[in-house]
């Protein structure tokens, strides 16, 4: 089977040379658009194409306000920021993630709690957080606290991964419940819909990513959306390093913050969301191009009912570890490249003392997952 796949890959995407995982298109005014922000001199993080792009992801995902941000990361710390994240807080996430979620917890003196996920949608279960907040947490004064440690839980940052769209309604619900403030890591998930809503608009602040390997690049980037004006305000002043708007003074008010994407990959990120629907439809033609394939032999990770997925990576789950890791050196020794899920948060040695429960399913996920090949096709 490990043979066939490759040579379904390779049909697919018509090269018998490298197939990486993910690279990205640059089919439209990219060009044009960069010559036109170094022409104007504006190519730091002040320039008309860094307002077109807060307008238009505004737009597109349907929320009030977008800031652009460096990246992605920097992005979610900033969120966390505005959210009211303090020093020693727990903020609650999943053990199967990018690092970049633990790392902006971390930058805050914060500290990750690790809570399950569910196996189809490898987002954080809804129903693991309602069980682990009953049994372990009380609220005080309006803010949710660990009872074990006196700990209060000031955030939640479940991720849409892969851009499979999650159970975030209920994880919004739950955590309305017990007074803990959700923020979206919706990185991965630029294009994906519950219903006819985008995520990263459940939350409080939703965060996403415009990285190299994204559906949509501008080489580094990213975005928070939020529909609460004041955290907008707060964010946009806070990663302008909090300086008070004035035509020559430099006075600053708090301690700020060099987050502001330029304007030349504000420039690249324009020219790129001109094609995203493009892009997410020609994506979702090769995850149904795998489903098919697949078909009673390997298990692809699919959308679930009532979504839209972006189908950034597909994903495919194999048997066991063993079997996980014979695909994985197969395809990558035959020029395909696959790869794992990332090592679990709470196996790497900056959060092994995590507090963390019961974590079945995403044992059972890292040893089995493999991400395939997932690009766009369409070429001039």
């Amino acid at each position: 089977m490990f043979k066939e796949t490759v040579d379904f890959i390779r049909k697919h995407y018509g090269t018998d040379q490298f197939i990486p995982l993910h690279e990205p298109r640059f089919l439209g005014k990219e060009k044009e658009f960069l010559n036109e922000c170094i022409d104007s001199t504006f190519v730091s993080s002040v320039g008309p194409f860094v307002d077109l792009f807060e307008k238009t992801i505004a737009e597109y995902t349907g929320a009030k306000h977008a800031i652009a941000i460096t990246n992605g990361t920097l992005a979610l710390h900033m969120a966390l920021v505005v959210a009211g994240v303090k020093k020693n807080d727990l903020v609650i996430t999943q053990p199967l993630s990018f690092i970049a979620t633990c790392n902006a917890i971390s930058y805050l003196d914060a500290q990750p709690l690790f809570i399950d996920i569910d196996r189809n949608t490898l987002g954080l279960s809804p129903a693991k957080l309602s069980d682990f907040l009953k049994a372990n947490t009380e609220i005080k004064n309006g803010e949710c606290f660990y009872k074990k440690t006196g700990q209060r839980i000031s955030a939640c940052v479940p991720m849409h991964t892969f851009g499979l769209a999650i159970r975030i309604q209920e994880l919004v619900d739950v955590c309305e419940k017990y007074k803990i403030v959700l923020v979206e890591d919706a990185a991965e998930s630029l294009g994906t819909k519950v219903g006819n809503k985008h995520t990263g608009t459940f939350g409080k602040l939703g965060v996403f990513s415009f990285n190299g390997n994204k559906t949509v690049t501008c080489g580094g980037g990213g975005a928070i959306v939020t529909d609460d004006l004041n955290l907008a305000k707060l964010a946009k002043h806070l990663s302008t390093q909090a300086k008070v708007p004035h035509r020559w003074e430099f006075v600053h008010d708090a301690i700020g913050y060099n987050y502001r994407m330029p304007n030349l990959n504000a420039a690249l990120a324009c020219a790129q969301l001109e094609q995203l629907e493009g892009f997410i439809e020609d994506k979702r033609k090769t995850a149904n191009a795998y489903e098919t394939f697949f078909q009673g032999k390997i298990t692809l990770v699919k959308e679930m009912p009532g979504t839209r997925s972006n189908y950034w990576l597909n994903a495919i789950l194999l048997e066991d570890k063993k079997e996980r890791d014979e695909f994985l050196t197969f395809t990558n020794d035959n020029g395909v490249m696959t790869r794992p899920v990332w090592e679990l948060m709470n196996r790497l040695s900056m959060f092994k003392d995590a507090i963390c429960d019961s974590l079945e399913n995403s044992e059972w996920i890292a040893d089995r997952l493999v991400n395939i090949p997932s690009s766009v096709r369409i070429n001039k």
